[in-house]
């Protein structure tokens, strides 16, 4: 069939019809790669690196200085630098005889208490400073600064063997004996701090840092040391106010009560002998 014809008797032309397989099928093109952009993390500079390495090396350093160890070597050297500075210089020859003749009342009790405290640290006797204190200052007054520089002597031992030397001394306390000492003074330290003040036999210094390294406490330390003191300090401060006449009543009542303390001492440690045995 003719789709169209000239009008003017030409030839008609016939356009072919489209058939089902003439469709064009468009191609799909494919879809574009994400782009993913690269970052490139930059060098890091050498100065940062060696920034960091000095903070690393004092961090380092801060832990070794900080160690237990360390700060129990650094109780050490003072107390071994303090012992020393004893034996150059004797100052309890200065406390006895050679005291500032310009310095007196309670300016010079409280100069002498401190002396006294720092002393007794430096491991000076306490009787030698406790008649010293008698000596210059008489019963009374010698009395109470004695005491007072007990109380301060043991409360700078004691701070210094608690922060420098507790952390490292505590895992040492290994032995039957030592744990059942350790347990007794954490226990009953009032009690054990008070017999241990009460016994002349037990060095005072001993004392201090036996307690340090326990879990006593600051309160039970303190009150045990200025109550268990009073008999000894006072018998010392009062024999040596009166060493001048030494067959007088007040000479010979200190004597006995600078014995009397020690059978005492000696009568509670064998008391508690049971105690310290017992795993």
């Amino acid at each position: 069939m003719l789709d169209a014809t000239t009008r003017s008797g030409g030839t008609a032309t016939a356009s072919p019809r489209a058939t089902g397989t003439d469709f064009v099928v468009p191609l799909l093109a494919p879809a574009p790669l994400p782009v993913v952009a690269t970052v490139t993390a930059p060098a890091t500079a050498p100065a940062s690196s060696s920034a960091a390495a000095p903070r690393g090396l004092a961090a380092r350093c801060g832990r070794v200085l900080l160690s237990p160890w360390s700060r129990l070597a650094l109780l050490v050297v003072l107390l071994a630098a303090a012992a020393a500075s004893v034996l150059l210089f004797e100052p309890q020859k200065l406390l006895a005889g050679g005291w500032p003749p310009q310095l007196g009342g309670a300016s010079a009790a409280a100069l002498f208490a401190m002396a006294y405290g720092l002393c007794t640290v430096a491991f000076v006797p306490r009787p030698l400073l406790n008649l010293a204190a008698g000596a210059l200052f008489g019963s009374q007054w010698g009395a109470g600064t004695a005491l007072a520089g007990t109380v301060l002597g043991a409360g700078i031992a004691f701070g210094l063997g608690r922060v420098l030397g507790q952390d490292a001394l505590r895992p040492l306390l290994r032995g039957r004996l030592l744990k059942a000492a350790d347990g007794q003074l954490s226990r009953h330290g009032l009690r054990s701090m008070l017999a241990a003040r009460l016994f002349p036999g037990v060095p005072f210094w001993a004392a201090n840092y036996c307690a340090a390294v326990s879990r006593m406490t600051w309160s039970s330390f303190l009150v045990a040391t200025a109550l268990g003191s009073i008999p000894n300090t006072a018998a010392y401060v009062v024999a040596g106010a009166r060493a001048s006449s030494p067959t007088s009543p007040a000479f010979l009542i200190a004597m006995v009560c600078i014995a009397l303390p020690a059978l005492v001492g000696a009568a509670v440690a064998w008391r508690k002998r049971h105690h310290l045995r017992r795993p």
